[in-house]
Parts: structure tokens; C-alpha cells; sequence
């Protein structure tokens, strides 16, 4: 079977179910909200949002797909390519541009279970530029290394299928993507990220499509375990002060560095779904300094770039 956007299409769509009903029966009360939107340049999509469960504060599983004339960010970004500056160089062509995928977010009520993320994404573009893309990482409010190390190694798994290479490269590029300069730390854990997928002349399409895949279906599974794990944890004030404060992280890289929330904004896509990223409440405060051996203190040595979790 010809893999083209349209099958592609259907499976992220399809991803999103499964991914919903796996959230509604690890949540146990809430359910899934959908809210369809249409693009008025081109396409549209399905924004599904759980709220106020057992489990899960706030999340969403939203799936997009989105057509129309390249925004300038768009062309700059793909300038390498010699085939787009040929097909742009024609009088009064304006490039046309497709993407589709899945983005997650969730915040969690307890503050032992993690924040988590993953995007995956498909992009085409005039001049045969189509590639694919993706990430998944995650945001503990405290990191446990047992939690760690489990994640890190279902996303070694995973890769290893396809290339050996996988997992070092795409866990260094997760630590450079996810790193909020400013405060000199990363965001969490990390995780796996990539992009342009296609352009790695080791791999042919058709086994990008299948790695693509078997990271997005990766997901339930992998924060269903983190949730049963850590669901039932007794919490302190303190503890969710601290919640308060990494979310309040987590919306600083959002807002100041994440490309997915760059991209929805400046191709005029639909604001409530891109900002869904968000937690409903978050905290700052001023100057705060964690307590000497405090499980806030050894969480913050640990946001750093290059710990070997597995």
C-alpha cells in the first residue's frame, strides 16, 4: 500500500481514539470532550480534552491536520533544499504546505505522577520536501530514578527496533530541544526527540513511517504505568506547592521556546487548542530557594542535560 497523507491522516486519527479510551480508563471518572474546528485557510481539526478527574487535572489529545500557502517560517526553514528554491524561484509562486498530527499534554492531580508530552507529526511541502517528525518527554514534579529509568528504557526499546542508533541521538536532541535556557535547566527528564525524519539517508520512507508509528503507540501504555504507580502516593501542602511551581516551569518553555505552539500560532491555527498545553493553575515565586537535601533539591540536580537514566 502507497503510504501517502491521506492513509497517514487516518491512522493519526485512529491514534487518537485509542489513546483517549486508554486516558478515560486509567483516569476512572472523566471522559473525553471533543471540539471540532475548521481552519479558514485550510483544514481544521479534532481538540479532545479531559478535565477535573480522579487522575488527570487537565489534559488533551488534540489531532490536526492543516493545508494552505506556506507561511515565510516555513520557507526560511526549508532553504537547504535546492528543489524548493527552484520550485519558489518560479514568478509568482507561493509554496503550499500539509501537516497533520497528534499532540498530548497531560497534568496530572497528584504531584508524584508526572506531566507528559508527546507530539508526532507528518509535513509535506512543494518541491517533494515531506518528512516526519515527532517527540515524547517527560516532566516529573519529582523525579524518581526508578520512574526514570522505566521510561527511558520503554523508549530504548522502541527505537532500538529500528535503528541502533536511535535512542543516543534522539535522547540528545530531547535534552537540547526541551531546555529552558534562561534558568540554565531542562524542563524534565527528557525523552526522545526528531525531526525531518526523512532526510536520514539510512532509512527509506515506508521505515520511518513504521518507527513513527510504533513510538505514537508507545504512549498509553507507557503513562498508563507511570499513573497506576504513582496515583495513589499521599501528598503534603508542600507537595503541591511544588507541583505549582514546575508547572509554572512548564509554561515558561512553552510559551518563550516550543516550535509546535510557534508553528499553530503563525499559521493562524486555532489558539485554544495550541495553548490546551497549559496547566490549569500554576505558581511562581520569587527568588525561591529549595531546602538543603529536600526532595525538591534533588529534583533540581537533576534537571540537567546528559544523565545516562539507563
Amino acid at each position: 500500500m502507497e503510504i501517502n497523507r491521506d492513509n497517514i491522516t487516518d491512522w493519526l486519527k485512529k491514534l487518537q481514539d485509542s489513546i483517549c479510551l486508554e486516558l478515560e480508563r486509567a483516569d476512572g471518572k472523566s471522559k473525553f470532550a471533543e471540539d471540532n474546528w475548521v481552519r479558514k485557510e485550510g483544514g481544521g481539526g479534532r481538540t479532545r480534552i479531559i478535565k477535573n478527574g480522579d487522575v488527570i487535572e487537565k489534559g488533551g489529545v488534540l489531532f490536526s491536520a492543516v493545508h494552505g500557502e506556506a507561511p515565510a517560517f516555513l520557507f526560511k526553514e526549508q532553504q537547504h533544499s535546492a528543489v524548493i528554491n527552484k520550485e519558489l524561484g518560479k514568478a509568482g509562486k507561493q509554496p503550499q504546505f500539509f501537516a497533520t498530527g497528534v499532540s498530548i499534554v497531560i497534568h496530572p492531580q497528584n504531584p508524584w505522577v508526572p506531566i507528559i508530552h508527546m507530539n508526532i507529526r507528518y509535513f509535506e511541502m512543494d518541491g517533494g520536501i515531506k518528512w516526519f517528525g515527532g517527540g515524547i518527554d517527560l516532566t516529573p514534579h519529582y523525579v524518581t530514578e526508578e520512574d526514570a529509568r522505566f521510561f527511558h528504557g520503554e523508549l530504548k526499546k522502541t527505537c532500538d527496533k529500528h535503528h541502533a542508533s536511535y535512542y543516543s541521538k534522539f535522547k540528545e536532541w530531547a535534552d537540547d530541544y526541551f531546555f529552558i535556557q534562561h534558568r540554565n535547566e531542562t524542563r524534565g527528564i527528557g525523552g526522545i526527540f526528531f525531526d525531518r525524519l526523512n532526510e536520514n539517508p539510512e532509512m527509506n520512507f515506508a521505515k520511518n513511517f513504521n518507527f513513527w508509528k510504533d513510538l505514537g503507540t508507545s504512549f498509553a501504555p507507557v503513562y498508563s504505568e507511570l499513573i497506576r504507580r504513582n496515583k495513589n502516593k499521599p501528598c503534603t501542602q508542600q507537595n503541591k506547592e511544588w507541583q505549582l511551581l514546575r508547572r509554572g516551569r512548564y509554561v515558561e518553555f512553552n510559551l518563550v521556546y516550543d516550535k509546535g505552539t510557534r508553528f499553530g500560532l503563525e499559521t493562524n491555527g486555532r489558539v485554544e487548542s495550541i495553548l490546551m498545553s497549559l496547566p490549569k493553575t500554576a505558581g511562581w515565586e520569587y527568588d525561591f530557594k529549595a531546602q538543603k537535601n529536600s526532595e525538591e533539591e534533588k529534583t533540581l540536580a537533576l534537571l540537567k542535560k546528559g544523565i545516562a537514566w539507563i
